[in-house]
């Protein structure tokens, strides 16, 4: 059975080949086979030391020789086009060849490259300058009714639905021309001008310095062309040549045409040497692919003489190409973080001494796996009808109650999981959270939203000059129970508005600061617990590839295992996460663009521990942790984490259980020693109430983990807290209160400025800390509101020594590992000086060292009145101050 017959396994056998050709074979046939649900990274291979006689010419026999389906394939001799200035009668050839109806599927449709190449060619002679743009819009025009327009000979076998269709769109072209013709080249309408668009929003010839599509097509024209870069123009005409092809490999569930194909295009080009349009086309594919970011479904084979010129990398035999690909495809990575100029070059020298081992052998042609056999023409009719059948019920499974956004509004991606409502949302199209009492988390939302709008108007307003950067917020935003009195999301809300903060304190800046960066901020939530985190990221990976502005991801809310497989697979797609709250230990290890913005688990223990040695005088422990809603321990990596460092320091004077609702602690009246609360807040109040039975004979010394934090902010929970006793807790934050912020106003200007920013009446609701009865201001607002400027100042930083300001910002300029490189190079100088304390993060870990962790003591869990006061803490709240615990 050959390999074609056989599910498509292997792409072809050939018979051997003398010189290595066989294996180049072999490494083809691998590479063209596209895989079902990814794509190949596919090289640009240079053969060198071979003609196309040695390597192209059995590559060729073997491609024409399928009887139907083919290999997409283009074959060009270099030596034709000598000029390695201009690639584009290169291009031109290409673009004819893989043109043609000769492969037994859709013939490619080359919308960008057509249409630059057709603006390259046009020519306004003998029209005046204030007349000139009108006549190229007229010209634009008549271009696209013709191609709207062509002869359809077969057009008697299309369905009633296709003559139907076909004539609306006939009377709209017809009755409003020029309004449908204006709308595409605005770029502003949605499924209308979409290849208008991309040019304006590709990279090359810098289009934004063009206010319309039509300005910027004049400037491609005979003639005025020549005042911009050769260089420019032609990575434009490849970049549009690559972006073709990338839309026709394109897996979109109404359009089959990208399912059918699966196999790769392949360009073989002989005689490439220095100077002629071969060497040039690939070294601007490279080019391409290292500035765009973008990958193609393009396979290269070159023929050269010499090495490519400019290049570094290591070369291998010919008969080593199964190796050399799979070396090339684990250092690929690197070599585009560092924008290598041979970074997607894969070179093969020609070897004809033995290499002592069998070649494979190859018996059959080249030859196109079936696709699917849902994408297949024969069930197409089928596949429609089902989709027509089940569309209510995909709907209803898509999205449903509460998970429904508004259609045609900015960046809005939500899927209902589960019950929950999980993506992404930047704007009032979509809130996340339509339960009962949140009111809070919406308002904070809405807040962010309406900011996001008004960044847009500033930015346009500086002309685009000043920096502007995308954090997402991934948090848990659906899927919590809350009690009659209970304001859940306290953590997310808190992190948002802390977020807000940020983007305000920026977006309010003077109009002539252009170097000050401007933040939009994405809302996207992982669902309870962040079980849909990776769900979540996955969506997210979509947009930044869409959005070169996103620089990073802020939040993640809970340490679970969940949340460092999302983790995992944020340092995949290289966007950095910063942590405002994480703490348990290891969360680096799954992403090595990861910081949290507070000490670890291990430095909580150590608070704890010298706690009780250093204040109480005891060295017995009994800790008693929660999970909450029925979670596996060992999957609360928070819980764990903190569980085993307090074991740890307390070693075998330590006693762990699990505390379970409707347990009894009445074997804890009277306990001497340190009782601590290692779980989550959510079961705080029914462990106070199992301590309640005590009576007159409480445990002495109660500590809680910094998780009590949050039921310590809910004045509701706590005022209708069992019993009455007094508690020590964790907190992560202690020098972001009120009374903190406003002691050390006078002497550090971060603090002043926060709690400046805190009581505007036109920001947070209600303002915070503006009165000694005003609410407080929540200890992950300054932890959220740090995060956000320490990227916001790295992206300004990166802005400054690359010379854009005052120009157009181009987004693609800073990529996210740069904005994460440049925050651990800041830190190497000096510790970042936050609201919550200098900041120094460990090289190996990413985690603070010697961040403060403060004790806050209350002598009555109900007593809302009294604000908790600090009693031991570690770390420093300056950067001189002594390391260790102790007593304020």
């Amino acid at each position: 059975m050959t390999g074609a017959s056989a599910g498509g396994q292997h792409l072809a056998r050939v018979r051997p080949t003398p010189g290595g050709a066989a294996e180049l074979l072999a490494l083809v046939a691998r590479l063209l086979r596209r895989p079902r649900r990814s794509e190949h990274r596919l090289p640009l291979i240079w053969v060198v030391g071979a003609t196309g006689s040695d390597v192209l010419r059995p590559l060729l026999r073997r491609l024409t020789g399928a009887p139907r389906r083919r290999v997409p394939h283009v074959t060009v001799d270099a030596a034709r086009y000598p000029d390695g200035g201009d690639v584009r009668p290169l291009l031109d050839e290409a673009h004819n060849q893989l043109s043609l109806d000769a492969f037994g599927a859709e013939p490619f449709q080359f919308r960008h490259y057509s249409l630059a190449r057709w603006l390259m060619d046009q020519t306004l002679p003998g029209v005046e300058v204030h007349h000139r743009r009108a006549r190229l819009a007229e010209q634009l025009r008549d271009r696209r009714r013709r191609l709207a327009d062509p002869d359809r000979g077969g057009a008697g076998a299309e369905t009633a639905f296709a003559v139907f269709y076909r004539f609306l769109i006939w009377l709209v072209r017809r009755a409003v021309p020029g309004v449908v013709f204006r709308a595409a080249v605005s770029g502003r309408v949605p499924l209308v001008g979409r290849h208008y668009r991309w040019f304006m929003r590709q990279q090359y010839l810098a289009p934004r310095q063009s206010v319309t599509f039509v300005g910027f097509a004049e400037r491609l024209t005979t003639g005025w062309r020549n005042g911009e870069q050769p260089d420019q123009v032609n990575k434009l005409l490849v970049h549009a040549f690559l972006e073709d092809l990338r839309r026709a490999y394109g897996r979109w569930p109404l359009r089959l045409a990208g399912w059918r194909r699966t196999a790769y295009p392949i360009m073989l080009v002989d005689n490439v040497q220095l100077g002629n349009a071969g060497h040039t086309l690939l070294r601007l594919m490279n080019e391409v692919r290292n500035e765009t970011g973008r990958v193609d479904p393009l396979l290269v084979v070159g023929a050269a003489d010499e090495p490519p010129a400019g290049t570094g990398g290591p070369a291998y035999r010919l008969v080593d190409a199964e190796a050399a690909l799979d070396d090339w495809w684990d250092s690929l990575a690197e070599r585009r973080r560092l924008r290598r100029p041979d970074a997607w070059y894969l070179l093969l020298t020609a070897d004809d001494e033995p290499s002592g081992r069998v070649a494979p052998r190859i018996t059959t042609d080249l030859v196109v796996p079936r696709p699917p056999w849902w994408a297949r023409r024969i069930t197409v009719a089928g596949l429609v009808l089902a989709l027509l059948a089940g569309s209510l019920v995909w709907a209803g499974g898509r999205w449903g109650p509460g998970c429904l956004p508004q259609p045609l509004r900015g960046n809005i991606a939500v899927r209902l999981v589960d019950g929950e409502c999980i993506g992404y949302s930047d704007n009032a199209g979509y809130v996340f959270n339509r339960d009962p009492g949140q009111d809070a988390l919406r308002a904070v939302q809405e807040r962010i939203f309406r900011q996001n709008q008004e960044v847009d108007r500033v930015w346009a307003g500086s002309d685009r000059r000043r920096p502007l950067m995308t954090l997402v917020y991934l948090g848990i935003m659906t899927g919590q129970r809350t009690g009659p009195n209970e304001v859940s999301y306290v953590s997310e809300r808190e992190e948002l508005e802390g977020m807000a903060v940020a983007q305000y304190a920026r977006m309010k800046a003077s109009a002539s600061t252009d170097g000050q960066a401007l933040l939009r901020i994405v809302i996207a939530n992982g669902g309870q617990q962040m079980r849909h985190a990776q769900a979540t990221v996955e969506l997210l990976a979509e947009l930044a590839e869409r959005d070169p502005t996103v620089v990073g991801v802020v939040g993640l809310v809970e340490s679970r295992t969940s949340t460092a497989r999302a983790l995992r697979r944020l340092n995949e797609i290289g966007l950095p996460a910063i942590a405002p709250t994480l703490s348990a230990d290891g969360l680096y290890r799954n992403s090595r663009l990861y910081l949290q913005m507070v000490a670890p688990n291990a430095d909580q223990a150590a608070l704890v521990a010298g706690y009780a040695a250093d204040v109480l005088g005891v060295a017995d422990a009994h800790l008693h942790y929660t999970t909450g809603d029925e979670a596996r321990l060992e999957d609360d990596l928070y819980v764990r984490t903190l569980v085993e460092g307090v074991t740890q320091r307390f070693g075998e004077r330590a006693t762990v259980s699990q505390f379970r609702f409707g347990d009894s602690l009445a074997h804890e009246c009277g306990y001497q020693g340190l009782l601590f609360f290692a779980g989550r807040y959510s079961e705080f109040d029914e462990f106070l109430e199992a301590l309640r039975g005590c009576g007159n004979n409480p445990p002495a010394h109660l500590v809680a983990d910094d998780s009590v934090n949050r039921y310590m902010a809910n004045h509701q929970l706590r005022a209708n807290a069992p019993g009455n006793l007094p508690v020590a807790y964790v907190s992560k934050a202690a020098l972001g209160t009120c009374n903190r912020l406003r002691a050390d106003a006078a002497t550090d200007e971060v603090r002043r400025s926060f709690l400046d920013l805190i009581g505007r009446d036109d920001l947070l609701t209600p303002p915070r800390c503006t009165s000694g009865d005003s609410p407080a201001v929540g200890e992950r607002v300054a932890l959220a509101y740090d995060a956000s400027m320490m990227l916001i100042q790295a992206v300004e930083q990166l802005a400054g020594r690359l010379a854009i300001a005052g120009r157009p910002w181009e987004p693609a300029a800073v990529s996210p590992v740069a904005v994460f490189t440049e925050v651990l190079r800041q830190n190497a100088t000096a510790p970042y000086p936050g609201v919550t304390g200098p900041t120094t993060f460990s090289v190996d870990t990413g985690e603070p060292v010697q961040k403060r962790l403060s004790l806050m003591y209350v002598g009555s869990v109900p007593d809302v009145s009294v604000q908790p006061r600090e009693i031991y803490f570690c770390g420093r709240a300056r950067p001189d101050d002594p390391p260790g615990c102790r007593r304020p």
